[in-house]
Formats: structure tokens, sequence, C-alpha cells
């Protein structure tokens, strides 16, 4: 949960999670949909698509019980180099370097390694490795992760309560803040889609689930286009309408934030008496359904124009 995500953000939402389900078995048996619905929210949904997969390998596979070695608990569903080492090192002691953007941080100031990141990572988890003490390493980890959010931070480093001030080559060079380095970042286009806001008779609204894999993987969204760099018309955009309707563009765009593009999604409206097999569910049924905070902009924004 913390991944991507404060700790004051995620709080409240993993109390609620860990009270519903206490162990690994439980959430192994758990659907898919009550975990969404548990993180909606919290967004980068692929972390809770990920996180019971995960249980379900855990239960079915090992006995309920995580591997205790780098390679068996790197081959479980979402935990990469990261994961593996924090899992390795706090549960079960071995000598591992969990890095994250906090230790990243720590060691390229101690260091003082001004390459740009992410080229650098190889060799500064290298030199992370170094530095990690042949016993309580769980306790290292953790150390240096807190050691980079709350001293050695972004902005501001308190360098004069650093346990390691004195070791530190950036602070002797007066350039901590500078690191680490960051290539240029590239323009982020923007990418558009049409929204089908479909309604019947009795004032339910289509919904559909998207596919698994992929952004926003297995969540409730009301239908769309693909979503692309070039504009649609309408006249394209209704190739992929979930019925043939009499169709009326909206007012407005709806504006949302993906870590790798910014979205504009408008939406045409319609209603049918003649109503497609799907996902049907009046606006009040809406807080029932594992909705991504994108498709909670778009029912807003639907109901505020349509009264």
């Amino acid at each position: 949960m913390l991944q991507q995500t404060t700790v004051v953000t995620v709080a409240p939402y993993f109390d609620r999670f860990v009270a519903r389900w206490p162990e690994v078995l439980s959430l192994a048996a758990a659907a898919l949909d009550e975990v969404l619905h548990q993180w909606q929210g919290l967004g980068y949904y692929a972390r809770a698509r990920n996180l019971h997969a995960c249980a379900k390998v855990v239960a079915e596979r090992h006995g309920g019980r995580f591997p205790d070695d780098i390679a068996g608990l790197r081959a479980l569903p979402g935990i990469g180099d990261y994961t593996a080492a924090a899992i390795a090192a706090i549960a079960f002691d071995q000598c591992e370097a969990a890095i994250d953007g906090n230790v990243e941080r720590v060691v390229t100031r101690l260091f003082a390694m001004r390459e740009a990141m992410p080229g650098a990572k190889p060799k500064l988890r290298m030199l992370a490795r170094e530095l990690v003490p042949d016993r309580r390493a769980g306790d290292f980890a953790q150390a240096m992760m807190d050691l980079g959010a709350t001293i050695c931070t972004p902005r501001r480093p308190r360098c004069v309560l650093c346990p390691w001030r004195d070791a530190c080559a950036a602070r002797a060079g007066g350039f901590a803040e500078d690191l680490p380095a960051r290539a240029e970042k590239l323009d982020r286009p923007v990418r558009r889609g049409i929204v089908f806001w479909l309604t019947r008779p009795d004032g339910a609204v289509l919904l559909r689930r998207r596919e698994e894999k992929g952004l926003l993987g297995g969540m409730i969204e009301v239908p769309s286009t693909p979503w692309r760099e070039s504009p649609w018309d309408d006249a394209e955009a209704l190739t992929h309408a979930p019925v043939k309707a009499t169709w009326t563009r909206l007012p407005g765009t709806v504006h949302h934030g993906f870590t790798h593009f910014p979205l504009a999604l408008t939406i045409l409206a319609a209603t049918t008496d003649s109503p497609p097999e799907g996902v049907w569910a009046r606006p009040e049924q809406f807080k029932d359904y594992a909705f991504p905070t994108l498709t909670k902009k778009v029912v807003k924004h639907a109901l505020s124009v349509l009264g």
C-alpha cells in the first residue's frame, strides 16, 4: 500500500484491510471484487490484484507460509527485487538490501553519486548491499527507510541530525540537496477518449469491467473508446459505442492524471429501450462497485450535467 502512496493516506486503508483479512489464508479466500472494493481510492490497482494473487499462490503452493529465500519470494506474483529483499531482510533476517526511493536517496548522498537515475541504479544496488550488516539486517533495512523518510529528505535534509553526517560525501561537498540527479523528463502527451453514458428507462447506467491485465485492470468503468493521443471525432468514436442510439455530447471534459500520461475524456450520453447485456446499476448503487478515481470523476461529471 505504501508504494507511491503516503503513510497518512494509507493508514486507515491498512487498518480496515487487515481487520477484514488478518492473515494470508483469509485474503486468499476472498473474492477479487471484495479486495478491489476495499482498495478503491488508493490507486495503482495492480498492487491490489497482485496482492490477492500472491496470497492465493502462498496459500495453494506454500501452505500459507511465505518462502524464506529471494528466489522463492521473487517468483510470487507482484513481488519484485525491492519487495523480495525487504521480506527476506525484515521477516527472515537475511543479509539483503531493500532499496526503495528513500534508501536510494541516502546511499546516493552518502557516496556522492552524481550519475543520473535510473542509469545509476545498478551501481547504487551494489553499494547498498555492501552496507548491510551481518546481523539484524531487518532492523537495518527499516532504519534506512526511516532515515530517508524523516532525515535525508528530498528537500532541506536535516543533516545535523543524521547519524552518518560525518561519513556523507554529499554533505561534505555541500550538495546533498542536489542528489539524486535525475534524467530530464520527457514530455507526456495527453491521451484522449470518448465515454458512453448509456441509461435505461429505469435510470440504470451501463458499466463494464476492464481487462484483468493493464492499467486499472479488473476495475469497473463506464464504457469508452480506447485512449489515444489523436483526437476522436464522434463518427469514429461511435464505432465503439455499446449500441446504436441518438448520442449527445455533454459539455465539459473530465481530466485525470496517470503516472505516465494525462488523460482527457469527453462524454456522449444516450438512453436505450433495448439495453444490451452487461452490468447495469442505478446511481444509488454505485457505492457497491469498485470504482477507480477516474470512474468516480466521470460519474460525478455526468450526473452534474444531466441532473
